[in-house]
C-alpha cells in the first residue's frame, strides 16, 4: 500500500523533472503500467497525476 506522503513526494519529483509536462509524463506511465497489466501501479500513477494537478493549481483567495 502506497502512503499518501509517497504520492505527494512522487508528484513533486515529477514536477521537478518535467515541469509543466509532469502530469503528462505521469499519465503516460499510468498507461504503460495498464498495458503491462499492472492495475495497482496504474492506479497509483493516476493518484500521482491528481496530486500533480493539485500542486500546479493557482491558489485561490488572498495569501494574507
Amino acid at each position: 500500500m502506497v502512503q499518501e506522503w509517497e504520492i505527494w513526494a512522487c508528484a513533486n519529483h515529477y514536477i521537478k523533472l518535467h515541469g509543466e509536462n509532469a502530469a503528462i509524463f505521469a499519465a503516460m506511465r499510468s498507461d504503460e503500467l495498464m498495458e503491462e497489466g499492472d492495475l495497482a501501479g496504474a492506479k497509483v500513477f493516476r493518484r500521482i497525476v491528481t496530486a500533480i494537478n493539485r500542486l500546479s493549481e493557482s491558489p485561490i483567495g488572498s495569501v494574507h
